[in-house]
């Protein structure tokens, strides 16, 4: 009979693998159970086409490089390797206009000075100020990402904030809307634009409340801009890998797991291949949903779950990815120094009406009127990720529904969409849909079919101000526990602080599993001293 693991993590996204890490760094016993056949989930990279390296999800990693977690890890020691996306955004100018286009640098008086030359001085001036006031903001945020979303947590974030205007404007500050907070800064439309599609990165419309802090998060890629993983977004995982390994952890890939049962003071987690698993705890980090429907099929209370699933948001889906194999990097209009448009994000977007479209029609389940687009050309920076003298070119459009009205099937329109979001690409780099060589294609259907993101959600599920921090995914479940369960803990985008390669909660769900069996020895040892 095989021995009792101290905990089995369900599902190898990097937030699970990261919770692994911690809790085999501590001594504990720790198998990884995987559906997949490639261990990271959105964080991975394979060969799509010959010789090309290309990501199944996550390609620019930002808020990672921000938590620590990469040097508490000593993630470099096991081969993790990080470049700077500087300049990390450009935003080209609008077709009918003869103004540059917004270079965005780490260094913030140089961009200013782009600011300045696409917009005028009044703009310039009024970005330093949005950098100076959101800057700290932003940290705060990111410090509370680093903690279980408790209010005693979140107070202790952001204490030492100045609030000047008193703590009432500055917690209105934060709820506000991304439009409203860029509205307050800026007169220019196309900056608007650029940093609106910035924000909405996180899933949301900037006409949302709560919202502002995802524009405002600009502010902090002035202090550590978007980093570039050489060898793909999947570096990071094999690194994760090796880490865990040497610390004693294993990884079952191609096993999924399909019942989690409470049998007596343990944990069973039973697989595809009909193996019992059996653990003290249970670390889940796969989608939400799937977790629930796996303690279904263990007998947990089956009311329970249905109330839960039923005030859960997935939403309508986010959007459809392009990933292209090219004879060249694209090259922009407004700039005549390509390697300044080509390191980081490709902001394609000149107004927020252009957004605002998108996201009305995929709520309603229609496709976006015009595309809205963001590329990334990271071969720019890594040659690794592509043969000689070719590259790697990733378009992503914003919003695009996984359910589509009237009974329309992704299968059906994806090759016309496809040609779509080409066609809005070559308005921005005229000349780009001749380099294009290679082409795979991730629908909203084929993101849930490959990567297990339900709804085609990259982000799990909504991440609208009501499912966000201490009512992530739910109030219930926000503190990485479910009700009694005990030694059950959640992690991935599905809790606090949510989407993004940010490792957070997977370091935050294995620091409170930690502290449970710190607890539970403690008050064994006082039961064994009063007697």
């Amino acid at each position: 009979m095989n021995a009792t693991l101290d905990v089995v993590v369900v599902g190898s996204g990097h937030n699970a693998l990261v919770s692994a890490c911690y809790l085999a760094r501590d001594g504990w016993s720790v198998e990884v159970l995987e559906r997949d056949t490639v261990p990271g989930g959105a964080v991975s990279t394979v060969e799509r086409f010959p010789g090309y390296a290309v990501d199944r999800g996550s390609s620019a990693h930002i808020m990672v490089r921000h938590s620590g977690i990469v040097e508490e890890l000593d993630l470099a020691a096991h081969g993790l390797r990080y470049i700077d996306c500087d300049p990390w955004a450009y935003a080209p100018p609008p077709a009918d206009s003869d103004r540059p286009g917004i270079v965005f640098h780490r260094d913030l008086d140089r961009t200013c000075a782009s600011v300045e030359a696409a917009c005028g001085r009044r703009e310039a001036d009024a970005y330093r100020r949005f950098v100076q006031d959101w800057g700290p903001r932003s940290a705060a945020v990111m410090t509370s990402f680093t903690r279980p979303p408790t209010g005693r947590h979140l107070l202790s974030s952001f204490w030492g904030l100045d609030a000047g205007e008193g703590g009432s404007a500055l917690s209105r500050r934060f709820l506000t809307t991304g439009d409203s907070l860029l509205d307050e800064y800026f007169d220019d439309e196309p900056l608007k634009a650029a940093l609106a599609w910035f924000g909405a990165q996180s899933g949301p419309p900037m006409s949302e409340p709560g919202t502002a802090a995802m524009v405002g998060f600009a502010a902090l890629m002035h202090t550590l801009p978007p980093g570039r993983a050489i060898g793909g977004s999947g570096a990071l995982t094999q690194a994760l890998l090796s880490r865990l390994r040497s610390d004693g952890g294993t990884v079952t890939c191609s096993d999924a797991a399909t019942e989690i049962r409470r049998t007596g003071d343990r944990w069973t987690v039973r697989t595809e291949s009909g193996r019992s698993v059996q653990a003290h705890r249970v670390v889940a980090g796969c989608h939400v949903l799937t977790t629930l429907d796996l303690l279904d099929r263990g007998g947990y209370d089956r009311d329970r779950l249905e109330g839960w699933r039923r005030s859960m948001r997935v939403g309508p889906g986010i959007g459809m990815v392009l990933r292209l194999g090219t004879d060249s990097l694209p090259r922009y209009r407004g700039c005549d120094e390509p390697e300044s448009t080509t390191s980081g994000l490709q902001l394609l977007v000149d107004d927020r009406a252009h957004l605002r479209a998108a996201h009305g029609a995929a709520m309603a389940g229609d496709l976006p009127p015009r595309p809205t687009v963001l590329a990334m050309s990271f071969s720019a920076l890594d040659p690794t990720i592509a043969p000689d003298g070719k590259h790697q070119i990733t378009l992503w459009s914003q919003w695009h529904p996984y359910a589509l009205r009237g009974g329309r099937r992704w299968a059906d329109i994806a090759g016309a969409e496809t040609d779509r979001i080409l066609a809005e690409m070559e308005t921005r780099s005229p000349g780009f849909t001749a380099s294009v060589e290679h082409c795979h294609v991730q629908t909203p259907a084929d993101i849930e079919s490959e990567l297990g993101l339900l709804g085609g959600n990259v982000m799990h599920v909504e991440m609208s101000l009501d499912q966000m921090f201490l009512w992530r995914p739910l109030p219930e479940l926000s503190g990485y526990r479910v009700p009694d369960a005990p030694g059950l803990y959640l992690t991935g985008a599905s809790t606090h602080p949510g989407g993004g390669v940010s490792g957070a909660s997977g370091r935050n769900a294995a620091r409170v599993a930690l502290a449970d069996a710190k607890g539970s020895l403690v008050d064994r040892v006082k039961g064994w001293v009063s007697r």
